[in-house]
């Protein structure tokens, strides 16, 4: 019952969209700590900032220390986020990358501050748009809807708080009722992109982006 409710709820999720896009060719790793997805890239060099399980090159994603049109993917999970220049990273991630060379990147948008305090960016998608516009964009994925996101948030709570009386009773309460919110996005009908209601949005809350690019 403990790890059911512990289980991060969209773990799954973002493994199997990164899944969908493994790829047997010569892989930068890019934010690699502790390399949860090395199996999908076994011709994978692994790039952190600082040294780990699986981390091959200790180096800045603002400083690429590689050649140009050297990699076939670049994988960049959860770390888009942390760089406090991404206009500059994502330049070098396209330096590195070969011609038509694919970037496949998860990235957060409502969501707690997290590895403080190297936190500084949350992204829509038409901010990440905007950071991408020189490349072709192939697919933008929302990881949660709306309702599904307090569910993110409710179960963030509970691992990074700590409540003041009956602590583990409360928390193992907030991930109980996490698990049931997961389960209600049938009750919204429509949503908007402003409180004048003069445009329908879809999932106007989202606890993050699924990417799949490719350098022009």
């Amino acid at each position: 019952m403990i790890n059911f409710l512990t289980k991060k709820i969209t773990r799954e999720k973002l493994d199997d969209f990164i899944k969908k896009h493994s790829s047997s060719g010569l892989t930068l790793d890019l934010g690699c700590s502790n390399s949860p997805y090395s199996k999908y890239f076994p011709n994978r060099i692994g790039l952190d900032v600082k040294e780990g399980k699986g981390v091959d090159v200790v180096g800045d994603a603002h400083n690429l220390p590689f050649e140009d049109n050297k990699f076939d993917v670049i994988l960049c999970t959860e770390v888009l986020e942390h760089l406090h220049t991404p206009s500059k990273a994502i330049s070098e991630m396209k330096r590195v990358l070969k011609p038509k060379g694919k970037l496949i990147l998860t990235t957060r948008f409502i969501f707690p501050l997290h590895d403080i305090p190297n936190d500084y960016f949350r992204y829509t998608k038409y901010g990440l748009k905007h950071l991408f516009k020189d490349w072709d964009i192939l697919e933008i994925e929302e990881e949660t809807n709306t309702i599904q996101t307090f569910s993110v948030l409710l179960q963030r709570l509970a691992y990074q708080v700590e409540f003041k009386f009956l602590n583990r009773l409360i928390k193992l309460f907030v991930l109980l009722f996490a698990k049931i919110i997961y389960k209600l996005e049938f009750i919204i009908k429509y949503e908007y992109g402003s409180f004048l209601k003069n445009k329908t949005e879809s999932n106007i809350l989202n606890s993050g982006y699924y990417m799949f690019l490719q350098k022009k």
